[in-house]
């Protein structure tokens, strides 16, 4: 009896790998970045609260408002914050609780930001919310 020696063409099994292979370093490629970005965002609302409660705890002849406070801290925002998009913080995203203005009191500031990824949006991760708070005291 002879044996039968059965081939199979495995022509494209290479490219069915390489496509496998290919889609998941791509999403790990993509999550590292969006990991990054996200990290780094989240640095940039904690010092822009820490620049809103530095802006506003200088000792000055006029303290500043609440309200410019809150642009300080949109500057720096919009100035650092990597959004891709028109994501920027608004005065109702910056919360400064009730203020003190008599030397060595403290004064609070409160960033919250909705973070949204780029790439992992579609894989259904995010929005997160990113808070941030300050608080220092008034020189």
């Amino acid at each position: 009896m002879q044996k039968k020696t059965i081939f199979f063409n495995q022509q494209g099994a290479t490219a069915v790998e390489f496509a496998i292979v290919l889609s998941l370093l791509i999403v790990l490629i993509f999550g590292i970045i969006e990991f990054g970005l996200f990290i780094f965002n989240r640095q940039i609302i904690t010092n822009a609260a820490r620049e809103g409660a530095r802006a506003g705890i200088i000792a000055r002849a006029v303290r500043l408002s609440d309200s410019k406070i809150k642009e300080k801290v949109r500057d720096y925002g919009a100035q650092h914050l990597i959004t891709f998009g028109d994501d920027v913080l608004t005065a109702d995203d910056i919360v400064i609780p009730a203020r003190c203005l008599k030397f060595q009191c403290d004064l609070e500031v409160q960033v919250n930001y909705k973070y949204k990824f780029l790439f992992l949006s579609n894989l259904g991760i995010g929005p997160i919310d990113l808070r941030a708070t300050s608080v220092m005291k008034m020189e």
